[in-house]
């Protein structure tokens, strides 16, 4: 017998929780998973990490839009207790079995990239890059708009920790390359905040995700 991905155990919310716990809990868990904080992570580190971005975007994109969450409601109520995981590969064999239920649901949230919440086409798994994408650009925003250097802030120190513990110069400029790229709306080419850091490398990547980390979850731990 399959297990049945319990998409409110997958993002620490109950199943009477609002549309606005569903995204607040999104961007805590996706900020939690997302792969690329893991600058010197194992490849099997690396592959349960993406595994659970996966599903948490998949729980976001099913829980998100009131006609898929009724329709998800329905298949959760019918299942015994013993049958519902928030094992990661649940929410694979969901989507290989149920994905062509969603086809004609709604538009998702307002801000995803393709389609709905990230979706490129109606029947198919959500992107989780660009499911994250929507939330990242909400959490930056508040910055963006007050046009301060909080990001560059972010980006000078966490480099000058680099080039401390390495003894080098580049480690502070590439702390603050990273800062000033993500602290404006868009680059000299027109591009979203998403996009520019989709372009940074893999520890700059990680820098922002973990001064997001530390300004939503409340700890540099996670």
């Amino acid at each position: 017998m399959s297990s049945f991905p319990d998409y409110y155990a997958i993002l620490n919310i109950p199943k009477n929780a609002s549309a606005d716990d569903v995204r607040q809990a999104y961007r805590k868990e996706s900020l939690k998973t997302h792969p690329d904080r893991l600058v010197n992570a194992s490849p099997e580190e690396r592959k349960a990490s993406t595994e659970k971005f996966q599903a948490v975007a998949d729980a976001y994109y099913v829980l998100s839009d009131p006609q898929r969450r009724r329709e998800y409601d329905a298949l959760y109520s019918s299942r015994p207790g013993a049958e519902k995981s928030s094992d990661p590969n649940a929410s694979t064999s969901f989507f290989n079995t149920f994905a062509n239920m969603f086809a004609g649901a709604g538009g998702g949230p307002t801000g995803a990239g393709e389609g709905a919440a990230g979706q490129g086409a109606a029947g198919q798994r959500p992107d989780p890059e660009h499911v994250f994408s929507d939330v990242f650009e909400d959490l930056l925003r508040p910055e963006v708009e007050r046009r301060t250097p909080w990001w560059a802030w972010v980006g000078g120190i966490s480099g000058a920790g680099l080039g401390f513990i390495i003894a080098n110069i580049p480690g502070v400029l590439v702390g603050a390359y990273a800062g000033n790229r993500l602290g404006a709306i868009r680059d000299a080419k027109g591009k979203s905040v998403a996009a520019v850091f989709a372009q940074l490398g893999g520890a700059q990547k990680a820098e922002v995700l973990r001064a997001l980390a530390l300004k939503v979850l409340g700890s540099a731990m996670y």
